[in-house]
């Protein structure tokens, strides 16, 4: 049965567990403010190498900082993930970022990741934010989940996180 929690601080390196592997056969780019979609076939087999090292230290100090890290665990193996940054963002300070979002590949297409989704949505609109932002990768079917829940295109980028990973799809979606 899955079950769903925080997860400690402790447990954030379980967070590469995760299978994050998948064949993608299309990506979405930017063209004069529109989303266009092309194809672009590849497969990822599991965390880009050196992913840990990379990102762990930005998860602990997000969780340091009163980030929000929710779990959804099958039995004791960690499935999916969200976490949302603690600080404010936007030019109207109202924005919360969703930082890290992953549902482990056999789990996929099951509503966990919607349900996380809607659980982000509702520990950000009771911190008070009025708005989601989302740097997601440019994979078709990333794309078209952060649509079905309501995301759209931001019009302004925040330039910090733009600057970050200026080849992701920059999203918000209203709370």
């Amino acid at each position: 049965m899955i079950q769903g929690r925080l997860l400690k601080r402790n447990e954030i390196r379980k967070i590469w567990t995760i299978d994050r592997s998948e064949t993608f056969e299309n990506s979405y780019y930017l063209e004069k403010g529109q989303l266009k979609l092309k194809a672009h076939y590849f497969e990822a087999h599991g965390w880009p190498p050196d992913e840990d090292e990379k990102y762990t230290p930005v998860l602990l100090d997000c969780f340091d900082r009163g980030g929000w890290f929710y779990a959804l665990f099958d039995k004791d193996a960690l499935i999916a993930i969200a976490v949302l940054e603690a600080k404010f963002i936007g030019r109207e300070d109202d924005q919360l970022q969703l930082l890290f979002f992953h549902v482990s590949s056999p789990y996929r297409g099951q509503g966990l990741g919607k349900r996380l989704f809607e659980l982000a949505k509702t520990e950000a609109l009771s911190r008070g934010a009025r708005r989601l932002y989302i740097s997601a990768t440019p994979t078709e079917n990333t794309i078209r989940f952060y649509l079905k829940q309501g995301c759209h295109l931001m019009v302004e980028p925040d330039p910090e996180l733009f600057a970050l990973e200026p080849e992701d799809i920059h999203l918000e979606c209203p709370i």
